[in-house]
């Protein structure tokens, strides 16, 4: 049973922020190994080190490729392309070696699913300043594997049971924002979602609402005229594609619309346009999915939060789903790959 399971590579993320204890917590889990055998991408002292706070027990089998990983085994697989030192570490206190090590879990994690070693990632918490730190100037890691995959058309999607919202600009300064939308661009990330609700959801015929960017969607341009100028013609053009897609809806209340099953997702402007609703809803199992990119990729819907880290207090409910949407999006693309 174990070997017919989708290999799911789950990158661990910053070493001293939550991503080493809410990893075991979440493997820990039965909803997880169920449906997939996991492959940590990071250090096991760290693993080790945070399920001791978390009272978490955790049997590793540390290799140094996807090759070797054994079929049927009991353990955890833990592949480490960083060789980090981990003494010198401290919970919540980031470092350009912490930096450059979840880069690395990241990194060889993509070159493993580009060559279809496993079949989707599952990443943990980033921290961008730690990044940098490291001389790393990505803002995240929806950019680094765009970059990564050769990917030019891309979403950034976050999923729950009830809401699923996708962004049209992700991290920009929100007085970017006008000046950044075009009618092509908001159309491409329609037919991203429409795409990946019929692929990786399993939605025949999805439902997309797009939100306007003004109050009340712009008031007949009373309130602005991005609704009349730029969403609307991309609504058209989505729509003229055989994609079902409505608006401009107004932002105040299309995302409780979408909440009650009107709509599959919703398509917001900005990223806190976006993910304040989502967040009210799904702030403990909301999982972010990248779209357009030729692997599956999902991520908690999280971050690091240095302040908690290594005390055992984070909750695992994030990576749980997760993990488990990579394995359910690695399913159903493998079945329709199946003849």
């Amino acid at each position: 049973m174990k070997s017919s399971l989708p290999l799911v590579a789950v990158t661990m993320g910053d070493p001293v922020g939550i991503g080493p204890e809410i990893i075991p917590k979440a493997l820990g889990d039965p909803r997880v190994l169920r449906n997939c055998r996991p492959v940590i991408y990071g250090d096991a002292a760290r693993l080790v080190a945070a399920a001791a706070a978390t009272g978490t027990r955790l049997g590793l089998i540390e290799i140094s490729s996807i090759d070797e990983a054994p079929i049927g085994h009991d353990g955890i697989i833990v592949i480490d392309p960083a060789a980090l030192d981990s003494e010198g570490l401290k919970w919540g206190k980031p470092t350009a070696a912490s930096g450059a090590a979840m880069a690395a879990y990241l990194n060889t994690a993509i070159e493993d699913a580009l060559a279809g070693r496993v079949s989707a990632i599952a990443t943990g918490p980033i921290n961008k300043m730690a990044l940098k730190m490291a001389g790393i100037h990505f803002n995240g890691h929806t950019e680094i594997l765009a970059r990564r995959t050769g990917t030019r058309k891309y979403a950034m999607m976050l999923a729950g049971e009830r809401l699923r919202v996708v962004l049209a600009t992700i991290h920009i300064p929100i007085g970017h924002v006008p000046r950044t939308l075009s009618t092509a661009g908001i159309a491409d990330v329609v037919a991203l979602t429409d795409h990946a609700l019929k692929t990786r959801f399993g939605l025949a015929t999805p439902r997309i609402a797009v939100a306007g960017l003004n109050p009340h969607a712009g008031e007949s341009g009373l309130f602005g005229c991005e609704e009349e100028t730029i969403i609307a013609p991309a609504i058209d053009l989505a729509a003229s594609q055989g994609i079902t897609v409505t608006g401009p809806h107004p932002p105040d209340t299309v995302f409780v619309t979408a909440s009650r099953g009107v709509y599959d997702a919703v398509v917001a402007m900005y990223h806190d346009q976006g993910l304040g609703p989502f967040k009210m809803i799904h702030f403990e199992d909301g999982v972010n999915t990248t779209l357009g990119l030729p692997i599956i990729r999902t991520s908690v819907d999280h971050g690091t939060a240095y302040d908690i880290a290594g005390t055992g207090q984070a909750s695992a409910e994030s990576m749980v789903a997760a993990i488990s949407m990579a394995a359910d999006q690695a399913r159903r693309l493998d079945q329709r790959r199946t003849p």
